[in-house]
């Protein structure tokens, strides 16, 4: 498979890059700074310059897909306006590509909280708003989405024990390696295709967890 994985430079995104290119898919990474291709390299990734953000289409970059995944972010440091921009407008743009280069699978990253944007307090809810809004747009687009919402991202290394649910606002922790390998597993997995889902660590093997 040929996957496009937006926000190509990030900690999860890299992950998941390098679970694809290990398993032989062509694994593009969209990234905004030509600085950042040396680590998509490094992974075996192809790295994709542009700029999801001001760019008008991502249909150039979407083109020959067969899959795109949506792991952007503005970041923690950045204000209302970017959050609309990027985790909004950037989730929707993507969604805009593929429908119009006839790509009809969706992997979308979202976030623990975004069912319930005004639970997490006045500096969470802009975040919360726009991937509720993302998550949103891409139910409503008519394509195979599956949206993840993981819990606290950390570093530990990743089991491949994990505990999905459709249950929407628990919280707990999660290792970005097997956020990562949740996502590629998705791409495989038709029973995925339609679900939104929370994410933690657990003690389930990730292919039975998605066996939803």
């Amino acid at each position: 498979m040929d996957i496009l994985v937006a926000g190509g430079h990030g900690q999860v995104a890299l992950r998941l890059l390098k679970l694809l290119a290990a398993d032989g898919h062509t694994a593009r990474g969209l990234i905004r700074k030509p600085e950042q291709a040396e680590a998509l390299t490094a992974v075996g990734a192809v790295p994709v310059l542009g700029d999801l953000e001001n760019e008008p289409s991502l249909a150039p970059y979407v083109k020959g897909a067969d899959a795109v995944v949506f792991a952007a972010g503005a970041g923690p440091g950045s204000g209302t306006a970017r959050k609309r921009t990027v985790d909004l407008g950037g989730a929707m743009k993507l969604a805009d590509a593929a429908m119009a280069e006839r790509v009809s699978r969706y992997v979308m990253v979202s976030s623990i909280g975004a069912q319930d944007p005004s639970s997490g307090g006045p500096n969470m809810q802009p975040y919360l708003e726009a991937k509720a809004e993302a998550d949103a747009y891409v139910v409503a687009s008519g394509l195979d989405y599956t949206i993840v919402r993981p819990g606290s991202l950390t570093d530990d290394p990743g089991t491949g024990l994990v505990t999905v649910t459709r249950e929407l606002g628990n919280r707990g922790p999660v290792p970005r390696d097997d956020v990562a390998a949740v996502l590629a597993a998705c791409l495989g997995t038709p029973a995925t295709i339609g679900v939104t889902f929370e994410l933690f660590t657990g003690d389930t093997p990730i292919v039975d967890a998605l066996n939803l």
